[in-house]
């Protein structure tokens, strides 16, 4: 329900077929088979998620799934705000809201929608519900740079964590030079002071690293896939609404879990597969190289979950 320049057309996209969607029984039999594997952790992603018909129920049979303990959402916030109430009774603990700008016509300029203030309402809904909330920033080169102070404030007045995101060269956002982790920092403490690595306890499940800024109620993280590479630590594997499994964001390579599920195939064969495809996960990305081959994905990240 937006077009957020680096992620999508401005014209959209062709939509998909519905018979090639997964549908509910086709996922949870898939997160039943990976939790039997050791998966204990489940983040419904987008595209935008709020949209999916059926989420509630989605939510609430994977989090009775044996072996999941967690299931948290990433959303753009516009719908979140009347949706809450039910994805916290489903079983929804956390979500991660994608947010680039303070500024409502910057942001209507970066997403094709005049939505900031509903985001905001989200923001604080999903505080007043007892949610852990972080915000996501990607952060533009000559682009949002004004917005990184204003964003990270977020943390200040509030009990949540902002993450800044560098910019993947992936799909669309080949064409936009994002900023590294340095520059954003020093950017941030020139405005509050200098800041020290989190101390506290672990605050998630993935690659960001956490920063304690003088007097905020949350902390600042970094989410730094190119100058601060996190490969040997990813913990990760990603499923397309189609049922495509990708180990590694960069590379085309992946299993095509809809086929199998639609033909003859049995749990102990779909085991092997998984296990084969995390065996085989690449070392590491090569977003620093300028390598261009068919083994690299080529797909927007509107397709592949951005």
């Amino acid at each position: 329900n937006l077009r957020c320049i680096y992620c999508m057309p401005e014209d959209g996209i062709r939509l998909t077929e519905r018979e090639k969607i997964l549908q509910e029984p086709e996922i949870l039999r898939i997160c039943r088979v990976m939790s039997e594997l050791g998966i204990t952790k489940i983040k419904i992603t987008g595209g935008e998620p709020l949209v999916r018909k059926g989420l509630y129920s989605l939510v609430r049979d994977l989090k009775r799934c044996e072996g999941i303990e967690q299931v948290t959402l990433t959303t753009n916030g516009i719908l979140l705000k009347d949706k809450l109430p039910a994805l916290k009774k489903a079983g929804i603990s956390a979500v991660n809201i994608s947010l680039d700008t303070m500024d409502r016509a910057q942001y209507q300029e970066l997403t094709g929608k005049d939505c900031l203030l509903q985001v905001m309402e989200g923001i604080r809904a999903a505080l007043e519900q007892g949610m852990r909330v972080k915000i996501n920033c990607v952060a533009l080169n000559e682009c949002n740079e004004f917005q990184w102070g204003k964003l990270a404030a977020l943390a200040k007045e509030y009990p949540l964590d902002v993450r800044f995101i560098e910019m993947m060269p992936i799909g669309l956002g080949k064409a936009y030079q994002g900023s590294m982790q340095e520059v954003i920092q020093k950017n941030l403490e020139n405005i509050y002071g200098a800041a020290k690595p989190d101390s506290g306890a672990v605050r998630g499940n993935g690659p960001a690293v956490y920063w304690e800024f003088p007097g905020f109620q949350g902390k600042i993280g970094f989410i730094s896939a190119i100058s601060h590479k996190f490969c040997k630590d990813c913990n990760r594997i990603r499923m397309t609404a189609e049922g495509f499994v990708k180990p590694c964001l960069q590379f085309a390579q992946g299993v095509d879990m809809r086929s199998l599920l639609r033909g003859q195939t049995d749990d102990k064969e779909l085991k092997q597969v998984f296990e084969r495809l995390i065996y085989e996960k690449p070392r590491c990305h090569q977003f620093e190289t300028e390598k261009a081959d068919e083994s690299l994905e080529q797909r927007e990240m509107s397709k592949i979950g951005g």
